[in-house]
């Protein structure tokens, strides 16, 4: 089973709460690698190109260079657990800066400290 790092771009099998089908979209690991190591599991938030609704904490992609995602997109704080054998595949990392304005996004979401 492979482990993906904090920041991965990967593509999982997403489903929508509307349909009972599933379509394969990428996303964003957040759990670092000991915890997606020792559960199973990553935690991770979609990605979308979402042009006509946005959220609040969306993050814009800046640097699509080494993500491997093909148009503009956005981290969305829609953060979901999947079993790391249900992930598809590995495209990618977000960029440092990129990295940086998710985990901003991420503290304002939850305000913990």
């Amino acid at each position: 089973m492979l482990i993906f790092e904090t920041f991965s771009v990967v593509v999982v099998p997403f489903p929508f709460t509307d349909q009972n089908t599933m379509k394969r979209r990428p996303a964003v690991v957040l759990s670092n690698n000991s915890f997606n190591a020792s559960v199973g599991h990553s935690v991770l938030a979609m990605i979308t190109s979402a042009k006509n609704s946005n959220w609040l904490h969306d993050v814009n992609i800046s640097d699509l260079n080494s993500t491997g995602l093909s148009s503009a997109s956005i981290v969305r704080m829609k953060l979901f657990t999947l079993d790391n054998r249900l992930i598809i595949r590995k495209a990618g990392i977000l960029a440092h800066s990129d990295q940086q304005a998710v985990i901003t996004a991420f503290n304002q979401l939850f305000d913990v400290m």
